[in-house]
């Protein structure tokens, strides 16, 4: 059976799967950099390119002895090629081009948040083999919601194979804002799981946000929402412009102030979601709902998509908490749904990006196909 191995190394994790054809997860490595960028609140780029560099070859090494096979048996070879942090990519686009060159195979240069899109059909090893058009044969139309740290966007699905972007941040993403909320809580890195964690124990109803009116449009916002966090953590600024000063900060905050902080904030940006989901919804008529991206890892959020596809009797594709996060396992899935009508793949000279094609051009053309 057709396998896939794929590397994945768009930010901080160092990750190669391999995914059969039937879509199943045969090994799914990921070797995390979190303890190396800790001590700065965040990612920093070169830190993470060497890492990468390091890890690469060992992360390979176990991805083959785990799934039992050896480079002979790979049928192609993918990457997370865009978008992301363009050192990080590289490292990872060039492994793979030698790998795909070495052994002869077809290349798949893979935008990640396709990939995300799809992780939901991802199947455990352990599942019956069936065919990828089986797999991806979901009732359409269908909506598609990525949630990440660099991306927030809402997609109208004709077909597996052809999406338009009809949604996205106008600032920042939803990760990236909890990520920042967090550093204004003084939690640390990383901050979007630390922030849930902080407010299992606080009171949403503290500090109440409103949701941003957008007229006519499906995009998010999340900057005023950060704004007013900061204001409530460290008070309204005095002076202006690069004079301006707070009276208070983080430290001053006590642990119920900061869990109730926390939980008010968490709260709005899920209900911002799902306010532009609802909104969505009631254009497109959808029979199926694609999610994937690292904050579907937060289970306020997955609750909240999941109490909404009932309601809306809407079928629910979400992923395993473990795919949600970046990996390649979603990469190779991509692979293998792209590779049921492109089996020669993309050339070696494909660059790696910085920059999704999923996010270029204006929101109400664009379409995408794999």
């Amino acid at each position: 059976m057709s396998c896939i191995l794929a590397l994945e190394s768009s930010c901080d994790e160092t990750a190669a799967a391999v995914v059969d054809a039937s879509l199943r997860v045969r090994c799914d490595i990921v070797a995390s950099q979190h303890d190396l960028h800790a001590e700065y609140g965040g990612v920093v780029p070169e830190i993470a390119s060497r890492a990468h560099l390091e890890r690469f070859l060992p992360v390979i090494r176990a991805a083959l002895s785990e799934s039992g096979l050896s480079l002979n048996d790979v049928s192609a070879v993918a990457v997370g090629i865009r978008p992301g942090l363009i050192g990080s990519l590289l490292v990872g686009t060039s492994a793979a081009k030698a790998l795909a060159w070495s052994l002869d195979v077809p290349f798949y240069g893979v935008d990640h948040v396709a990939a995300h899109l799809f992780a939901g059909l991802l199947r455990e090893s352990s599942a019956p083999e069936l065919s990828v058009a089986d797999l991806s044969a979901a009732d359409f139309p269908a909506l598609g919601l990525v949630v990440s740290g660099g991306h927030t966007s809402l997609f109208s699905m004709s077909s597996a194979s052809e999406c338009l972007l009809i949604g996205r941040t106008i600032d920042d993403a939803v990760g990236e804002a909890l990520d920042k909320a967090a550093a204004m809580l003084g939690l640390p890195h990383p901050g979007g799981p630390n922030l849930e964690r902080c407010a299992l124990h606080g009171d949403a109803s503290v500090l109440r946000f409103t949701t941003p009116v957008l007229p006519n449009s499906l995009d998010f916002s999340l900057s005023g929402l950060k704004t007013k966090l900061l204001y409530a953590v460290r008070g309204v600024p005095q002076g202006r412009g690069s004079n301006s000063t707070f009276a208070h900060s983080s430290h001053d905050l006590t642990a119920t102030r900061r869990a109730d902080l926390a939980a008010s904030f968490q709260h709005a940006a899920v209900k911002q979601v799902m306010h532009r989901l609802t909104h969505a919804a009631s254009l497109t008529h959808p029979r199926t709902l694609f999610v994937g991206g690292g904050v579907l890892a937060n289970q306020v959020l997955r609750r909240e998509l999941t109490a909404w596809s009932l309601e809306h009797a809407v079928r629910l594709i979400v992923p395993a908490p473990r795919h949600c996060v970046d990996n390649a396992a979603m990469i190779a899935g991509y692979a293998q749904l792209r590779r049921q009508t492109d089996e020669v793949g993309d050339d070696l000279s494909m660059p790696a990006e910085p920059v999704s094609t999923f996010a270029r051009g204006t929101t109400s053309k664009r379409t995408v196909k794999p």
